[in-house]
């Protein structure tokens, strides 16, 4: 949107009449609001934000905040009660120095920086032009306030003494508000154009040394989750491979151990090559099994569950199409963080990160299709269109409901910030038209080009039955004590991210080399969870470690999403059942989405871990 000022580079104005504006009592009563919740205007020039100057406390750095406030309030001297005042002069300072390059040797000139400084001037003592007569002398400010009218109010409180000095009956009442401006250039050559954005984030800089803290935080667990799975892969190998009942010929011969029902548990060797000498009389041989055999041991633990650990999990319609999305967001994030890191999605490209978030996340419809029908033929599925659909619509459908179903909260409250109606018809036709197709083609190639995931050992006809677990192996427990040690890792440079959408003036976060490191480490820790809480489940004899794997992967959101109630309610200052709703809304779906990103990178490792520790062995 242009507004009605008028810039002309280089040239100064030392004051300019804009216009006049009646308000009426309901207007005032609304802007006394926004004032009093501290509300700011944003103007840009160039695409560089106006910005509040201010210095710090030992007067050594400046930096801006984006932004302006629109109005403040005072007491008053004599009764002590609040006036509200609106800044009715607005006074643009815009920097400048010759353009690099060829365009500054033709004279050319950039702007380096944007600054708005603003002041209340009552309404009296204006010249012919509307300006004030004397604008650098202390003047009264422009309070908004409409003295009550007394008849009104009578008529209305007819039985009372009282009458209230604030009503917001309409009787016609109104406050004219005239509006003006200055604007002064001023060289400074002091403020390199690729470095003009610096001052926005002068205050994240001094910070560095607590973000270094946080990446040690992120290391020292990360280390220690590592020293455990080296322990779990240790003990496996040894299992496996190890000297116990071995034989001299290396094959590894375990006795069956008896289960619940009188049945023997099927036996394991080490992979070895079997030749047809090898398989004949093998079940002549069953009875010959002695318990005094010196080199038997019994089998429990995870490889009781040979035959039982690759079968499909239930719902599997469902699965493979959420694991398909989560590649999608996994893609996305990963382009997300490297282009930011490279400087390509800065503050200079406005919505560019939510452009680009957009745009990458259609385009990886293909890996989705992908991953997700070829996820499907494996678990024996023939219906593959129908796994399209619900990749290409079920979750993308699902987060496009929700954010069209807030945004009409946002369209009710007049915002700003809603998403025009055209955007809307825009993304479902990203959805429809590009993601659709394209996932069609990943799961084509997916489905008719690839060959299902293979698997080292043969499932059962019969599902082997599942012992009663421990309280910490179940779902909702083992997600939450699973999900707590990455949140662990990242909730410092989360508590920077919060702090710079909801608190800081600058409402920017830039340092993306420490996002980068501190999500690096927290995915890592995520890998590292999942492969031993999968460890711990087999080990359980439980067998229905899919989605376990998702949950477990994705528990952090769990952990994420109460911060933001606690964040909500000890540092925010939000008011109105709209507004919380919305904080909350958008909140869940964030938690959501980064849920099912870790909850995919969960699953892929339990099922990397899975196949590897049952490829080591063989089942008779």
């Amino acid at each position: 949107m242009t507004s009605d000022y008028d810039v002309a580079m280089g040239q100064d104005q030392e004051c300019q009449y804009l216009c006049s504006h009646r308000t009426d009592r309901q207007a005032i009563k609304r802007a006394t609001e926004l004032i009093e919740e501290g509300y700011v205007a944003e103007w840009i020039v160039d695409n560089l934000p106006g910005a509040t100057s201010f210095v710090t406390v030992d007067r050594k750095h400046k930096y801006y905040a984006a932004g302006f406030k629109i109005g403040y309030r005072d007491f008053s001297p004599l009764t002590g009660k609040q006036k509200y005042y609106i800044n009715n002069h607005i006074t643009l300072v815009l920097r400048y120095r010759q353009a690099p390059g060829r365009a500054g040797r033709n004279g050319g000139k950039v702007i380096v920086g944007f600054e708005v400084y603003t002041k209340s001037i009552e309404a009296a003592h204006r010249d012919s032009t509307g300006c004030p007569q004397d604008l650098h002398s202390d003047m009264d400010g422009m309070e908004m306030y409409i003295a009550p009218n007394t008849t009104t109010l009578a008529r209305k409180y007819p039985s009372s003494s009282y009458l209230p000095e604030q009503d917001d009956t309409d009787d016609g009442s109104t406050l004219t508000i005239p509006y003006s401006y200055s604007v002064y250039f001023r060289e400074d050559d002091s403020i390199e154009w690729s470095k003009r954005w610096d001052l926005y984030f002068n205050n994240q800089e001094d910070s560095n040394v607590i973000h270094w803290l946080a990446i040690i935080n992120s290391l020292v667990i990360c280390s220690l989750l590592t020293v455990i799975v080296a322990m779990v892969i240790s003990r496996t190998y040894k299992q496996v491979h190890g000297k116990d009942g071995s034989g001299d010929d290396g094959k590894l011969l375990l006795k069956r151990r008896k289960l619940g029902n009188g049945a023997k548990s099927p036996r394991l060797r080490e992979k070895a090559p079997t030749g047809l000498l090898e398989q004949k009389g093998e079940a002549g041989r069953e009875d010959d099994w002695s318990s005094d055999e010196e080199f038997v041991e019994d089998i429990t633990g995870w490889k009781l569950l040979h035959g039982d650990i690759f079968r499909p999990p239930p719902y599997a319609a469902y699965f493979a199409p959420l694991i398909g999305s989560g590649m999608q967001l996994v893609f996305m994030a990963t382009g997300l963080l490297v282009l930011s890191c490279l400087g390509i999605l800065n503050p200079s490209f406005r919505g560019g990160f939510v452009s680009v978030g957009v745009g990458l996340f259609v385009f990886a419809g293909i890996i989705s299709g992908y991953f997700s029908s070829r996820l499907y033929k494996t678990f024996g599925g023939m219906n593959w269109r129908r796994n399209t659909l619900l990749t290409a619509l079920l979750f993308p459908g699902l987060l496009f409901t929700t954010i069209f179903i807030l945004n009409l909260f946002v369209w009710a409250q007049a915002s700003s910030t809603a998403l025009p109606f055209g955007t809307l018809v825009g993304l479902i036709a990203l959805m429809l038209l590009i993601q659709l197709p394209l996932v069609y083609i990943g799961s084509w190639y997916g489905f008719h080009q690839s060959h299902p995931y293979e698997h080292p050992t043969k499932t059962h006809s019969v599902a082997r039955p599942i012992p009663e677990q421990a309280w910490y192996t179940q779902s909702i427990y083992a997600a939450l004590i699973a999900g707590f040690v990455p949140f662990a890792v990242v909730f410092i440079e989360l508590l920077f991210v919060f702090r710079s959408l909801w608190q800081d003036k600058s409402g920017y976060y830039y340092v993306f080399g420490f996002l980068s490191i501190v999500s690096l480490v927290g995915i890592l820790t995520v890998v590292e969870v999942a492969i031993v809480a999968t460890y711990i489940m087999l080990c359980q004899e439980n067998h229905n470690w899919w989605w376990q794997s998702v949950f477990i992967g994705g528990g952090s959101s769990c952990w994420i999403f109460l911060y933001c109630i606690v964040f909500y309610y000890t540092k925010l200052n939000i008011h109105g059942f709209i507004s919380g709703l919305l904080f909350f809304s958008y909140s869940f779906l964030a938690c959501t989405v980064y849920g099912l990103l870790t909850g995919t990178v969960g699953f892929l490792t339990a099922y990397a871990f899975v196949r590897r520790i049952y490829g080591a062995i063989k089942a008779d």
